[in-house]
């Protein structure tokens, strides 16, 4: 197996995101799986268009997308993807699309084909806060993952894949008061141990257990 995980860029005024930062320290080989990294662009469309570019050349069999949430407390798999842009800030071209369809042919939305409610239990095991979360937003980050969920029904129908949100890393809250954050190093742990899962559930789909939440 070949897992391609990709994180964003700085956006946001950032100087560092961590989303990219923690894929540096992943092993190249994670329980047999061979792990390729790369950085992505936050620029609607641009982002996909470097995704697709690298699934042609890498060719691999899972496609990991990261990118940062600011705020949350621990890492976050996400369920499902919408298809609508509506940007708070724009993105780092200056892009700042509203109320847009991602895809005009597209579905409403998409559900990720990762097994998220074991990777959950996978990061728990090693002490790693995380918890499913059902928004991925409606900035580059949820755009990222419909447009890879996109590829795969229409391009890629072998492949699987999904979205994963980080925190904060303790240097970029100094100056925040009180935001959560996670060290890099949990970060990187947390996403292996997200590989480690996808490639133990390959072919088996995912816990039937509750990962759901009341709100």
């Amino acid at each position: 197996m070949k897992v391609l995980v990709t994180g964003f860029d700085p956006f946001g005024g950032e100087n560092v995101n961590p989303a990219f930062e923690a894929t540096k320290g992943l092993r190249d080989k994670i329980d047999g799986a061979s792990i390729v990294t790369a950085e992505v662009p936050t620029v609607f469309h641009k982002s996909a268009e470097w995704l697709n570019e690298l699934i042609n050349k890498e060719n691999p069999d899972v496609i990991v997308c990261v990118g940062q949430a600011g705020g949350r407390f621990g890492i976050t798999p996400e369920r499902v993807a919408i298809n609508v842009d509506d940007a708070r800030i724009a993105d780092n071209e200056g892009h700042n699309p509203i109320d847009e369809a991602i895809q005009p042919d597209g579905p409403a939305a998409y559900f990720s084909s990762l097994p998220i409610k074991a990777m959950v239990k996978r990061m728990k095991e090693k002490g790693i806060p995380s918890s499913i979360s059902n928004t991925a937003g409606t900035y580059v980050c949820n755009h990222l993952m419909y447009q890879l969920l996109y590829m795969i029904e229409n391009d890629f129908p072998e492949k699987t894949g999904g979205f994963i949100h980080v925190p904060f890393i303790p240097e970029q809250v100094l100056d925040k008061g009180n935001y959560p954050s996670m060290s890099l190093n949990d970060i990187t742990t947390g996403l292996e141990a997200c590989i480690e899962a996808i490639v133990e559930y390959d072919g088996k789909g995912d816990l039937k257990e509750t990962g759901g939440t009341t709100h």
